[in-house]
This record gives structure tokens, C-alpha cells and sequence, in this order.
């Protein structure tokens, strides 16, 4: 199961110090900035497709790790993207 992988990573790079912004790649290919640890919510202890909720610049995100196919670092001195608002 992916979110077995990609729940721990997250919480991984949000725990580091200092803090660098990570992307967050979905399957329906949008790309999603996490700029402070802040900025994404969800439980850490929860079991199965666990939900989480992401603020991003102009983007309010709802979604489940199970939607999420890889978590990067961004490179250093990289502007972050904001992708465009979901599709509806």
C-alpha cells in the first residue's frame, strides 16, 4: 500500500531542521508545494488511505496519501510553483 510508504516520508521531511520545502506529486499529475510544515495537516497515526488537507498559496487541497505518488525535497534556491486550484 503507498500511503505505508509515503505517509512516513512526509512526516520525515516535515520534521527536519531546518525546514526545506518539499512537492508533493499526485496522480493526476498536479504538483503540490509544501512551503512550512504548517501547511499540511493530517494524522499522523491514522491506519489506511489516511486524508490530509494542504494550504498553499491559493490552493486549499483535500486529498488522501493513497493519491500521492512521490514526495521530493525542492532543489535549493528553487522558486516553488503553486499548481493551478483543483479541477472540479
Amino acid at each position: 500500500m503507498r500511503t505505508a510508504l509515503i505517509r512516513p516520508e512526509v512526516q520525515r521531511l516535515l520534521s527536519q531542521r531546518p525546514f526545506r520545502p518539499i512537492a508533493l506529486l499526485l496522480e493526476n499529475g498536479d504538483r503540490v508545494i509544501i512551503e512550512h510544515p504548517e501547511n499540511i495537516a493530517f494524522d499522523p497515526v491514522a491506519q489506511g488511505a489516511a486524508d490530509f488537507y494542504v494550504i498553499s498559496g491559493n490552493l486549499r487541497l483535500f486529498s488522501t496519501f493513497e493519491a500521492v505518488t512521490s514526495v521530493t525535497l525542492l532543489d535549493a534556491g528553487a522558486r516553488p510553483r503553486v499548481p493551478s486550484p483543483a479541477r472540479g
